[in-house]
């Protein structure tokens, strides 16, 4: 019927991987009014635009599907700089908190209590369900200075008995308080939040 994009989470770049996906060239980028376009004349509803990395671009295959969706996203209450904050499984936005596996030992000689996230690169979890990782620290410890680390060998894996990746390790005064395996969505944040609390009781 119709393809939808939200503005309101989209970069509107002409890297848009609903361009890069588009078989027939239905998705352009318009240079002169610096944002993309959609020509419905050559659009198949294949689908292959909503590989959208943070889920903006919607097909729609009936009148009552594009009324929903068209109203969810003028309800939607995101604002783009909403997406570039970091959140746990997904890929750092910001360089300061990115740390290679070799770093860590010398980082950890503070005796500051520390959140690290062991993550790989190509198993990256959805923006728009990640959870932040601002609101995680304030459940450990707001004072904590959070790092994450791609994963490119099993040297960390071994050393923290990680079996599952993303995953948290919650150190203070340098030693290991616990750790946390898998994906956790914004939807289930209160069991990660849980097992938090339950890391941070055996400290108590």
């Amino acid at each position: 019927m119709a393809v939808l994009i939200n503005f309101k989470i989209c970069d509107n770049s002409p890297a848009c991987d609903g361009i890069r996906a588009c078989p027939t060239g239905a998705f352009n980028w318009d240079e002169k009014n610096r944002t993309v376009t959609i020509r419905e004349d050559l659009c198949t509803n294949c689908g292959l635009c909503e590989c959208c990395n943070v889920g903006a671009i919607k097909v729609t295959h009936s009148d009552e599907e594009y009324e929903k969706i068209k109203k969810e996203i003028e309800d939607d209450p995101r604002k783009i700089n909403d997406l570039f904050i970091d959140r746990y499984g997904a890929s750092p936005i910001q360089d300061i908190v990115k740390l290679s596996e070799d770093e860590l030992d010398n980082t950890l000689q503070s005796k500051r209590p520390f959140m690290i996230e062991l993550y790989k690169k190509d198993e990256t979890e959805c923006l728009l369900k990640s959870i932040p990782i601002k609101e995680i620290l304030q459940e450990f410890n707001k004072d904590a200075t959070f790092r994450k680390i791609a994963v490119v060998s099993n040297k960390l894996l071994d050393k923290y008995k990680i079996k599952e990746l993303p995953a948290l390790i919650f150190i203070k005064d340098k030693n290991v308080l616990g750790t946390i395996e898998g994906y956790y969505t914004d939807e289930n944040h209160r069991e990660l939040f849980a097992e938090i609390h339950e890391i941070k009781a055996k400290e108590e």
